[in-house]
């Protein structure tokens, strides 16, 4: 099963790179993902309008794609840009990984939080999870107040995340909703940390080999 993911961003050939191999080591068979840069559009995500470009962006890239070749587009971005607009206009599935992972969570019963890198993605995070309904299961979004560079440094990303989640107030909170689909996700002092990515990849799984997988 080949799954296309849609960049939010134009990317250079180094983070390009990175985010195909780090998807290739977290897809479970059958899946194989196969990244698609953007050709225009924003190179970071600081802002509404930064957000809504994208999104743009995302769409046209997404319905240049050949569907003879892939059972399914995937949004490499926590803000599932375009998901809607997609499934109502392209003939294969298109998996929202925000969307899988916090019904994931709420399936589970947790209550949960999100983070974010800065306030603009937060702001527009918080709403696609309450649009998706979810929004008794939403504590709160957390903002990291880190730069772009930054996602692919983990290391200072979680020292970042690791003093909020430590605040008092997260002791009644069951698990993060980590807001960036390409950081490299590892546990803070034992607290659920949740990659949605690897999330929406697993969930996408089961249902290819149940025989659920819409194409």
């Amino acid at each position: 099963m080949r799954l296309r993911a849609i960049a939010p961003l134009v990317l250079d050939s180094t983070e390009l790179a990175r985010r195909q191999a780090h998807y290739a080591s977290l897809a479970p068979s059958p899946i194989k993902v196969e990244m698609a840069n953007l050709s225009y559009g924003p190179r970071t995500l600081e802002s509404y309008e930064d957000i809504r470009w994208s999104e743009n962006e995302v769409y046209n890239e997404a319905i240049r794609t050949s569907w003879s070749d892939f059972d399914g587009i995937l949004l490499d971005c926590v803000l599932d840009p375009a998901l809607e607009r997609l499934e109502r206009e392209v003939p294969v599935s298109v998996i929202g990984i925000t969307r899988a992972t916090s019904s994931y969570l709420a399936g589970l019963g947790h209550r949960f939080a999100a983070v974010a890198r800065n306030r603009a993605i937060a702001e527009e995070l918080r709403v696609r999870i309450v649009d998706f309904g979810y929004e008794e299961q939403l504590a709160s979004v957390e903002v990291l107040d880190l730069s772009f560079e930054d996602i692919a440094q983990s290391e200072k990303w979680f020292s970042a995340l690791a003093p909020i989640i430590g605040r008092p107030d997260f002791g009644a909170i069951d698990s993060v909703l980590n807001g960036c689909s390409a950081v490299e996700v590892h546990g803070v002092d034992g607290f659920s940390v949740v990659e949605p990515i690897a999330v929406a990849l697993e969930l996408t799984s089961i249902a290819a080999r149940r025989g659920l997988f819409a194409t």
